[in-house]
């Protein structure tokens, strides 16, 4: 039985990372991946474990171990060494390890203080061309190396939210369309559907003939639904999509609108909502209502639109209302939009060696 291991950050885990637990996968019986990152860094070790999981899903003989390792990292000092060395083999367990893989200089020493034997994996990034360090720079740049679990973290989420016939599917169907003719990681764009609209539809698909929208009964239980899911949805639509995932409403809209119709939001709804990078407001006002079968608020318009403005408020979520001609509209979205990722993801610099260049020999 050939063992192998593997020792790494993956902040966060790309193709490179895949194709190294994978060529250790059709080496070994078994292999173990240890996932070692410091705790200043800021995707959570557990996130990580359930990515590479999922990933490897179909290599059972592959174990992932998470430890947190906030040592000083010094390839110079024997000791710190034999400290790092330590938590590896906590981690690692009883098991003997036969053979190290690693894509990093510091793969050979790590292998002899194993007393196994070193197989480096595209050291020099010509099969996979990507870092973890050039990902956590530009993870634009690097969508196409993610994995779909690793998108749906790294995608910015804005919501459309809007009274009645006020334009949000027609944004946002068109602020889609937009970010797709960017091309490269923005081709994929995705943009979630209205949950609340599809139930309508069945729930009018059940009304006896001559009834209308304004006959249907509207219960606690049909907008847990709604806010299910929305959230459900939008993390599908997540895991396929670009850089920023457009969602035509979502569960925290869901509570205002569970309010327009029942007199008050419940609890369940409520804790359904989540927070997503921004919000665009869609208002009423110089807005035409279009009446389609499916549609009986006009009346209600502007008291919507100030109750999603004082939730917003509320809420400490960024937001701006969109108002004027659909176009202005748009070109407001689309700026900002391309805020939100000129902000980038402001991830944490992880712990770094004193010196890189220098690596010691020995055992531990």
């Amino acid at each position: 039985m050939v063992h192998g291991l593997i020792v790494g950050k993956f902040y966060p885990p790309h193709a490179g990372h895949h194709h190294l637990v994978d060529s250790a996968a059709r080496a070994c019986d078994e292999v173990t991946v240890v996932v070692a990152p410091s705790t200043v860094e800021s995707i959570p070790l557990a996130d990580r474990l359930a990515w590479l999981r999922e990933v490897h899903a179909a290599s059972p003989h592959v174990r992932f171990a998470g430890v947190y390792d906030d040592l000083p990292i010094d390839y110079g000092s024997a000791d710190a060494w034999e400290a790092h060395c330590a938590v590896f083999r906590a981690a690692v367990g009883e098991r003997r390890v036969d053979k190290v893989f690693s894509s990093e200089p510091y793969g050979e020493e790590l292998a002899r203080r194993f007393d196994a034997e070193h197989v480096p994996v595209d050291p020099a990034r010509a099969a996979v061309p990507v870092s973890g360090t050039a990902v956590r720079a530009d993870p634009v740049a690097g969508w196409a190396f993610l994995a779909p679990p690793v998108r749906a973290w790294f995608a910015r989420r804005v919501v459309v939210v809007g009274a009645e016939s006020t334009g949000t599917t027609t944004l946002t169907r068109a602020l889609a369309t937009h970010l797709r003719l960017r091309g490269g990681a923005f081709a994929t764009t995705a943009w979630v559907e209205e949950y609340g609209r599809t139930l309508t539809s069945l729930k009018m698909a059940d009304l006896a003939p001559g009834q209308g929208v304004a006959d249907l009964e509207w219960t606690r239980a049909d907008f847990v639904t709604v806010a299910r899911e929305q959230n459900a949805a939008e993390d599908a639509a997540a895991r396929s999509g670009g850089p920023i995932l457009l969602c035509d409403t979502d569960s925290f809209a869901t509570a205002i609108w569970e309010e327009r119709y029942l007199g008050s939001a419940s609890s369940a709804v409520r804790d359904a909502a989540r927070r997503p990078h921004l919000y665009l407001l869609t208002s009423d006002e110089g807005v035409p209502f279009a009446d389609d079968g499916m549609r009986d608020g006009e009346h209600l318009r502007a008291w919507m639109t100030g109750r999603f403005r004082d939730e917003l408020a509320a809420r400490g979520v960024p937001w701006i209302e969109l108002t004027g001609p659909f176009r202005a509209r748009l070109s407001r979205a689309v700026q900002a939009c391309d805020e939100l990722l000129a902000r980038g993801w402001d991830l944490a610099t992880p712990l770094l060696p004193a010196d890189p260049g220098r690596i010691v020999g020995g055992s531990c």
